[in-house]
């Protein structure tokens, strides 16, 4: 027979058992990060600054604006196997003066029927400068098209960050200007111009991300550089929305103009869109950065407010890429430097409070090795974030999930 515990040592058991399972608990809640392929191995694509696409099968594309056999940059896919692991598989391989177009620097858009959509920011043949092209999947592997070449001459040449397709299947981008595509024309689709950015006329100007695109047609987005305050020299950025007022025509209007006292300036990424119709977005400059808010108010006007400030240290500065929400309100993202000992960033949570207020998460440090933050960050249904980053062991960038 086992001899008979005192009391205070039955106590101090519970209690002992008691910290196991809150601790296995606690270990368990912590979030889970993991790279999925670390770029720059062999004639692998380097250098990843669009975000990721994911199909309801759970594969990942993306583009990188470098590497590949040729040095121009590549367009990936990356496979989830039933061991955890992911393979990567290189779609297409672009050249220097590739008439499909070289550095594929965007996020890829995919259609209801698995094509790919995206955007060269140099190349397609003699005289022009970029390309919009589309991937299609068959039994036998998947074919680049160009859909549309610009001209040199074109304002909307050079369109960065890759395009938005509206339920029609009409595709919007920006280059100089903004620009969309309906089916028809000289490559299969046809340009008509949008809107001219200019920040000579008090317009933002430095465009860095495609569009977001509202259920009702409309177009959102933020530029570096303009708008009214004159802070920053040549303005200190601006979000805007497109509106269209038919007859192919659109109607801007600035909904913000960042520099103000104690604003955000220089706002970096795409712009998210709420239930309720609220703006998110994040800012680069101003101490170290900051995520803002823009709320509509009554008489078309819109409300700005500063979510969260970032400071030097370990909760991370400078984010970049935008932000993604999830269907709870919460908001995530990433910094580009601060966090950890090498300074390599940070994936950050935001949540609503009550009052108003939003309450900060430092959910990952970035070490290097297994990436550095600043890219954007894609959802699923489970809540498991997708983003894209530097580093990596090769040092030349990462795809990575973290579960929150």
């Amino acid at each position: 027979m086992r001899p008979r515990q005192s009391s205070s040592n039955s106590l101090t058991l519970r209690l002992a058992v008691a910290l196991i399972f809150f601790m296995a608990g606690t270990a368990s809640a912590a979030p889970k990060y993991r790279v999925l392929h670390a770029f720059g191995k062999g004639k692998d694509g380097a250098g990843v600054f669009g975000g990721l696409v994911r199909d309801p099968k759970g594969k990942l594309y993306g583009t990188t604006s470098g590497g590949g056999p040729y040095g121009y940059g590549t367009v990936f896919e990356l496979i989830p196997h039933a061991s955890g692991n992911w393979a990567e598989k290189v779609l297409h391989n672009f050249k220097n003066n590739d008439p499909h177009g070289d550095d594929p620097n965007c996020t890829l858009t995919l259609d209801a029927t698995g094509n790919l959509f995206g955007t060269t920011t140099m190349g397609g043949g003699s005289g022009t400068a970029g390309t919009v092209f589309e991937m299609q999947p068959s039994s036998e592997g998947w074919t680049l098209n160009v859909i549309h070449r610009f001209d040199q001459k074109d304002p909307a040449n050079g369109p960065f960050g890759g395009v938005i397709m509206d339920q029609t299947g009409n595709l919007y981008g920006v280059g100089g200007w903004a620009f969309e595509l309906s089916p028809g024309g000289r490559d299969g689709w046809e340009e008509t111009p949008i809107h001219a950015f200019d920040c000579q006329k008090g317009d933002g100007c430095g465009v860095l991300d495609r569009p977001f695109l509202d259920t009702a047609g409309n177009l959102y987005g933020s530029t570096e550089h303009g708008g009214s305050s004159k802070n920053c020299g040549g303005g200190c950025g601006t979000v805007y929305k497109l509106h269209p007022i038919g007859n192919g025509s659109w109607e801007e209007t600035i909904l913000h103009s960042f520099g103000a006292p104690k604003d955000g300036s220089f706002p970096d990424g795409s712009v998210t869109m709420d239930a309720a119709g609220n703006l998110y977005g994040t800012t680069g400059g101003y101490n170290a950065g900051a995520v803002y808010e823009l709320s509509p108010q009554s008489g078309g006007q819109w409300k700005e407010t500063i979510l969260h400030r970032f400071h030097a240290g370990s909760d991370g500065n400078y984010p970049g890429g935008g932000v993604v929400i999830d269907a709870n309100g919460n908001l995530y993202g990433t910094t580009g430097y601060g966090g950890g000992q090498c300074s390599c960033g940070t994936i950050y949570k935001l949540a609503p409070n009550s009052n108003g207020t939003w309450k900060y998460t430092v959910l990952y440090q970035f070490n290097g090795h297994d990436g550095t933050g600043g890219g954007p960050m894609i959802l699923d249904k489970k809540g498991n974030l997708y983003g894209t980053g530097g580093g990596g062991v090769y040092g030349l960038g990462v795809a990575f999930k973290i579960t929150p």
